[in-house]
């Protein structure tokens, strides 16, 4: 109980200068038994009033006062029986309250405490019922309550047992060894204790009796002190019934005291709602008139009617009390600007979309003869007209999301039939640049290519013309008209979307009003980002609200240059080659140009664009490939080089000079190693389908050929393809050299690759002689059909095939000659060192010697020079 007698003055009722008097465990009765505490509560200072406050418990958490009711609003004590001891009582304030107490005295003390506070403070107005005389008698009994609770004391030390001290024990222990020799006998012992203590009694009477005059003195004084005791008792209590009339005339005081300070807060409080409503609800008489005219003829009257909607939307936008509504002046007032404000916004609507109408019925201007230089119409001066409705645009979002969504999407729908004409007539003044003819005839432009024959025959015919043809676009003409039309596209597509962002609030996000209420409940699919690597932007895509308007406004922008892309393709064999560079190029320009917006349509346009170039080049390049693959040799080209190869260096040199100020040229060297591949590939089977054409000396001119011209370009991408041409090129001329050297010396080269393949075998070197057929009879026979001057002949004869079948632009019959002198001496040399070996001591030689072989080259290498 000490516990919680603390825990609740320090932490619920000290922290108010609230002294605790009593407490009660309850519950509410005829309920669940969830346990609260009932305290009887004064305050710490003057003029003090008591409270009667109800303390949950709850587990786990602090004490929490539920109620506080003041004791002069208590009205009846109702203790429920007389008779037996119940645990149950009512409170009455301005309703009852049921409780149960935990126990029977806690009740009664808790009664016992009120029926006190009821006499002291509450001048006895609280009425007790069903109270037991035992709760209440208390305060009129006070001598039996002490000699009562004396009696208990007593009884209660009787019945408690109580230790010696160590004085007494001392003492006892004193007195057992005086009388030691008693001690055994405990009779003896007992009777002399008990002479010891009559002699004792006789001496303190005897100082009684000598006394006794001090005591009659004593009694006196203690009869007078009585005395004055009884009167100053009744001199206190007439007293305590003067304080208790002035308390009550100053508690009276007190309370209207406290009414006089409320009514004075409660003046000042409604005057300045007054003046608060008054001040804020009141609109002038100019704003009224700018709204109710709504002129949006001139900018002074638009900047009128921006400052009149502002100080609306103020007068609108104050938070009222729900009560302030139900007052009439309060309510009239905000019908009025509720009035005010839907007029002004049908106005604005109007007006607004009278300048959209307009603009977009706009005339286009009409192209000049001739055709110099492309250009696009400005639309400055139709942004600068509507730039003075942005604040109202802005107030119109803030005020009515519902009808600011529908205005994007009506000046979408009027800007759209002005941009398609303007776009529509720049594109056809770019394809009448592109083409040099006049807009009858470019129809006929167009068909011309694709009537010769599909693009493997355009593409041999230009290769075979292209210096020649003087119908054929210039190749820059191309890059050159495309430029122009990309210069003049980004700035108008940029100055758009910069205008539409901040005329139409698109980036004060709300998730751009759902992206403007799902474009006035007409969705889009927004522009993709290009996931292809090569083109991934370095910038966010436009935000989705934009991308929905723009696409809207430039629904045709993308398939209109779509359109103009392939006349571009058309228009050149690999015009899909420039188109390629042009748009990436512009496209790395935008993203890193300052001008251009963080997120612009324009690029994400350009990105979709180039994903689309880049997929025609791929196709182009295949069916280029598949050409070369498929080409079949001519009839009548019995050697040199095959049209794959020359078709490969066309392509090569043509794309490296389009490509040489690119930024990026990955597309290009793919193509490149697709194109090689492909060259090679068709190198061998051209080669090889021919029987007339010897394959090796093909394939080692032809690869000798792009051998050579790799070298001169030097293109990283295609250093491997280089590697692999000069090894295919030496394996060849290897291959050519063997073959063609078997057919000089034939049976003597037939006669020591038998000797090698015995000695192969196991044979040893000395035993060669003595087998039939490589005797050195045999030796001797095969070496007398070749003599000096029968070699001579037949190299001269080797030569001259050599020169015939061997490609002159090439120039590779040097080299291949030198190769067959230095591949017949060490043949030469071989076939001495295997006589020497195998036929040592036959004296059998060739019938001519080194000297003689080195002569014979060098007199055929002067002959032929």
């Amino acid at each position: 109980m000490t516990s919680l007698w603390n825990s609740l003055e320090k932490d619920v009722f000290n922290p108010q200068k609230k002294r605790l008097l009593k407490t009660v465990h309850v519950w509410k009765t005829g309920r669940k038994k969830k346990m609260s505490i009932l305290c009887l509560v004064v305050d710490t200072s003057r003029p003090m009033q008591p409270f009667l406050v109800e303390v949950k418990l709850d587990r786990g958490e602090p004490y929490k006062t539920a109620h506080w009711w003041p004791l002069a609003e208590l009205r009846q004590v109702d203790g429920k029986s007389l008779q037996q001891a119940s645990l149950d009582f009512d409170l009455q304030f301005e309703k009852v309250y049921k409780w149960t107490a935990r126990s029977f005295e806690e009740k009664k003390t808790f009664i016992r405490c009120l029926w006190r506070l009821n006499l002291r403070f509450l001048a006895n107005t609280v009425t007790f019922v069903n109270v037991p005389s035992c709760a209440t008698e208390g305060m009129q009994r006070p001598e039996e309550d002490r000699k009562d609770q004396v009696a208990a004391e007593s009884q209660e030390e009787l019945s408690v047992y109580q230790e010696m001290t160590p004085k007494e024990a001392a003492d006892v222990l004193k007195l057992m060894e005086e009388y030691e020799p008693l001690v055994n006998n405990s009779v003896d012992f007992a009777e002399q204790l008990v002479k010891d203590l009559h002699v004792l009694d006789e001496a303190n009477l005897r100082a009684i009796i000598s006394s006794e005059q001090q005591v009659t003195q004593l009694m006196s004084s203690i009869d007078e002190a009585l005395t004055e005791v009884a009167r100053v008792e009744q001199t206190l209590q007439i007293y305590d019934e003067l304080l208790g009339s002035v308390k009550q005339q100053m508690d009276h005081i007190h309370q209207e005291n406290s009414l006089l300070h409320r009514i004075i807060s409660n003046k000042t409080r409604l005057m300045d709602e007054i003046i608060f409503l008054t001040t804020h609800l009141h609109l002038s008489k100019g704003h009224c008139d700018a709204l109710s005219r709504a002129d949006l003829s001139s900018l002074s009257s638009v900047q009128a009617c921006v400052a009149a909607a502002e100080a609306l939307s103020g007068c609108m936008n104050i938070q009222l009390q729900p009560g302030y509504r139900k007052l009439q002046a309060v309510a009239e007032q905000l019908i009025m600007f509720e009035t005010l404000k839907q007029n002004f916004e049908n106005s604005f609507i109007s007006h607004i979309t009278s300048i959209f109408e307009l603009q977009g019925n706009a005339q286009v201007p009409q192209l000049g003869q001739p055709i110099d230089k492309l250009s696009a119409p400005s639309h400055r001066l139709h942004h600068k007209e509507l730039l003075p409705y942005i604040p109202l645009m802005a107030w119109l979002r803030n005020t009515n999301s519902v009808l600011f969504c529908d205005l994007p999407k009506v000046y979408a729908q009027n800007l759209n039939r002005l941009y398609d004409r303007e776009i529509k007539a720049l594109l056809e003044q770019a394809k009448t640049s592109l083409l040099g003819r006049r807009k009858g005839s470019l129809q006929e432009s167009l068909e011309k290519p694709m009537a010769m024959g599909g693009r493997h025959q355009s593409w041999w015919s230009f290769l075979e013309s292209r210096e020649g043809q003087e119908d054929t676009p210039d190749r820059g003409n191309i890059v050159k008209v495309l430029e122009q039309v990309l210069r003049q596209l980004q700035p108008l597509c940029t100055a758009e979307q910069q205008f539409i962002e901040k005329f139409f609030q698109l980036s004060h996000d709300t998730a751009d009003l759902q992206v403007l209420e799902a474009f006035a409940t007409k969705g889009g699919e927004s522009i993709a980002s290009p996931e292809d690597p090569s083109c991934t932007k370095p910038r966010s895509q436009p935000e989705e609200s934009t991308t929905h308007l723009l696409r809207e406004i430039f629904s045709c922008l993308e398939s209109d240059l779509r359109g103009f892309l392939d006349v571009c393709n058309k228009v050149h064999p690999l015009g899909c080659l420039q188109v390629l560079v042009t748009l990436s190029d512009s496209v790395f320009d935008m993203w890193g140009s300052s001008s251009a917006p963080p997120s612009s349509f324009f690029s994400s346009l350009l990105g979709n664009l180039l994903l689309l170039v880049k997929s025609s080049f791929n196709k182009c390049i295949g069916t280029l490939c598949k050409e070369i693959e498929e080409a079949k040799m001519p009839s009548k080209l019995k050697g040199g080089i095959v049209p794959s190869v020359s078709c490969f260096k066309e392509f090569v040199v043509f794309s490296e000079e389009v490509f040489r100020t690119a930024r990026r040229r990955g597309e290009l060297d793919k193509a490149h190693l697709r194109l090689a591949s492909s060259v090679f590939s068709s190198i061998s089977s051209l080669s090889s389908a021919n029987l007339k054409v010897n394959t090796d000396m093909v394939m080692m001119e032809n690869f000798h050929h792009i051998h050579h011209f790799l070298c001169q370009k030097k293109i990283h991408c295609l250093e491997d393809k280089k590697r692999e041409a000069k090894q295919r090129y030496s394996e060849h001329m290897e291959k050519y050299i063997i073959k063609y050297l078997g057919q000089p010396l034939e049976k003597l080269n037939h006669f020591f690759e038998g000797v090698k393949s015995r000695v192969a075998q196991g044979v040893k070197e000395e035993d060669i002689s003595f087998q039939l057929a490589y005797s050195k009879q045999e030796l001797r026979k095969v070496i007398e059909k070749y003599p000096g001057k029968e070699v001579k002949r037949a190299l001269e004869t080797l030569y001259r095939k050599i020169h015939k079948y061997l490609s002159p632009e090439e120039n590779l019959l040097p080299v291949v000659w030198n190769a067959m002198e230095q591949e017949f001496i060490r043949q030469y040399q071989e076939f001495e060192d295997l006589i020497q070996r195998c036929y040592a001591g036959s004296g059998i030689t060739m019938d001519f010697s080194m000297e003689d072989l080195l002569s014979y080259f060098n007199s055929i290498t002067q002959s032929s020079i």
